[in-house]
């Protein structure tokens, strides 16, 4: 695994041992702007829900530590690493309506309308994905977002062609923190999971990659700061532009590896 003190990204040339063979990223907040994009797309779905009832709609802000005024979630929000499935049941008490699958669907479906209509992406996630897929490692992302929605905007991105999986938590393999996104790319890449690495903005990215077995990489482009768990990752970059180039001509070869 990648090891060695965490020190500033300037002073790091690449990793002191190999690379990983597969990379899952996590979504939002590392290939996606967190609060560009969701902050207004929850801002619109909660008024949706609210309709013209102002006091419910002060209520969902509420229980989604969101700010309206500024558009985005504080860095306590149920929102920024979970999925509908697990701050859904807050919104629903709000709303007075049953917790169950529709509910959360069409959550979902508001959010993956009004999360493609303000999609930012941070940096050139295109540019880096293509860049990481020619030095053959094998990618996908491992989301908290619902499946449609992440194809939908990984497709808005151009990242369909460096893409080998897309997990939602919808996908049959659990939500993270749980390990099951992890282990299905394993299956399907026929790697071990000690030879994908998981990168993400979040606790719950790390504690994922931990429960797997597989490499722990935080990014600091996120909405909350990842300095109190960093010390427990085996790596700590900018952002996943700077993987390219620490990764470069650093894999060691795995046998029963996708082609």
């Amino acid at each position: 695994m990648l090891s060695g003190p965490l020190v500033p990204l300037s002073t790091v040339s690449r990793p002191t041992v190999n690379a990983p063979h597969a990379i899952l990223f996590d979504k939002d907040g590392t290939l996606v702007d967190f609060d560009r994009t969701w902050g207004p797309a929850a801002g619109a779905v909660m008024r949706h829900f609210a309709g013209d009832d102002d006091a419910v709609l002060e209520r969902l802000h509420l229980v989604s530590h969101y700010l309206p005024d500024q558009g985005r979630f504080l860095q306590t929000s149920p929102l920024i690493a979970g999925s509908s499935r697990q701050y859904g049941p807050l919104w629903a008490e709000v709303l007075a309506r049953p917790a169950d699958a529709a509910f959360f669907e069409e959550m979902d479906e508001l959010f993956r309308e009004e999360g493609t209509r303000c999609l930012t992406p941070i940096g050139r996630p295109a540019e880096t994905l293509g860049r990481l897929h020619a030095q053959g490692l094998l990618l996908g992302i491992a989301t908290n977002d619902a499946e449609p929605s992440a194809r939908l905007q990984a497709a808005r991105l151009g990242l369909d062609p460096y893409l080998s999986a897309i997990y939602g938590h919808d996908s049959g393999y659990g939500s993270k923190p749980a390990p099951g996104m992890i282990q299905a790319f394993s299956l399907l890449t026929g790697l071990p999971t000690q030879a994908i690495a998981l990168v993400g903005d979040t606790r719950h990215d790390l504690d994922t990659a931990r429960a797997a077995g597989a490499m722990a990489i935080l990014v600091r482009c996120g909405p909350t700061p990842v300095d109190p768990f960093a010390h427990e990752a085996d790596l700590v970059v900018n952002s996943v532009e700077d993987l390219a180039d620490l990764f470069a001509g650093t894999r060691a070869p795995v046998a029963g590896e996708l082609a």
